[in-house]
Parts: structure tokens; sequence; C-alpha cells
């Protein structure tokens, strides 16, 4: 079982979709007993960091999310997921999960082209091999709905990048963590590819 982590920052019903899709069995979750026993985590969300963490904290799925990584459990974050794994964020000067250390930082950009969130489909660049990215070939593009990208400490951390006048980490992870910056469910093939390969991961950690 799949457990769709509920901390009131949407788009749970299209990953819950996706997953039905594939026939994957899943269910969307506030409760911190049931994400810490579940099979596999996927940590979505959009929306910003400064509200999420309180109510992440009020819920006491922080601490399920930190146990279930302690555990080996596979986790997948998504978008505002991936981003509060992280130790800061620049949006609202907020104190993250610290899962992985660095940095949520806001595109600061000087073509009048590049708007803010950066909104549509763009190229996935690819650097580590990572079975939840394995169908992901050159060319391949990637939907993406952001104001602020994740930057871990560690540059080992960053799995693959995207190219929005700088080059930013749109997949990092460690360990039984991966997470994307693009949506998975919202990029046709590509994203079902992802969450798939995502069902069967076994993280060598």
């Amino acid at each position: 079982m799949i457990a769709i982590i509920d901390y009131k920052a949407g788009n749970l019903t299209s990953v819950k979709r996706a997953l039905d899709y594939l026939g994957l069995p899943n269910v969307i979750t506030p409760d911190p007993d049931v994400i810490v026993k579940s099979e596999r985590i996927i940590f979505p969300g959009v929306g910003n960091a400064e509200t999420a963490i309180p109510v992440l904290r009020e819920r006491g799925i922080d601490s399920a999310l930190k146990q279930a990584f302690v555990n080996g459990t596979p986790i997948l974050g998504i978008c505002l997921g991936t981003q509060i794994i992280l130790s800061h964020s620049e949006e609202g000067n907020t104190q993250c999960l610290g899962i992985i250390e660095g940095t949520v930082k806001k595109f600061v950009l000087k073509n009048p082209m590049c708007k803010i969130p950066h909104m549509g489909w763009n190229e996935i660049i690819v650097h580590s091999p990572h079975h939840v990215l394995k169908d992901i070939s050159k060319g391949s593009q990637v939907y993406f709905v952001h104001s602020y990208y994740p930057q871990p400490a560690q540059e080992s951390m960053v799995i693959a990048s995207c190219e929005y006048e700088i080059t930013f980490p749109c997949a990092i992870g460690t360990k039984n963590l991966i997470a994307t910056q693009f949506h998975p469910e919202k990029s046709g093939l590509i994203g079902l590819s992802v969450l798939k390969n995502f069902a069967s991961w076994i993280p060598s950690c």
C-alpha cells in the first residue's frame, strides 16, 4: 500500500488518480501511524512552505516521515514535498524538515521571457542513474509549476536538473528517498513511468 500524505497542500487526488490508473493500491491519509506502517510513501504538495510546515507538525506527520526515512521506507517527494524535506526555505524564511541538508531557493531571473512561476513543460537532464527515472531518455519533458527550487548542500544528491535561464536541481535524493520538483502525476506517460518505477523500487541502503 502506498500512503499519499494529506497535509492540506493540494494535488492529492491527481496523484491518487494516476496510481489508480496504474493499478497501484494507495490511500490518502493524514494519520502518522498509517504513514509509518505503509510500504511506500508519496509526499506531494502544492502551496507554500510557510503554511505547510505548521500543519505537518500539528498532525505529527513530520516525525512520522522522519521515522519512515530512518526505517528505510521508499519515499517519493513531489513539488512542495520535495522542497520541505530540506533544512530551510527562503519562502517565508521557514525552517523545514531537514531530512536532507540544503536550502529551497527562490528563482531570481533576468530574462523577461522566463516568467515566474516556472510553469509548463521542460526538458529534464538525468545525471545519475536511478531506478525511478530509468525510462527518462534525452529530450524527455516533464511538467513544472513552481517559484522555488531545491538546492541540496551535497551536489551528489542532485539526480537530475532542468534549465530555465539557470540550471536547477529537479530531482534529488539519498538512500530510500527520491524527490522531484516536477509533477509526475501531470507529466503524461513519462510521469506514469516514474510512479510505476517508484512502486517497484528497492533502495540499496
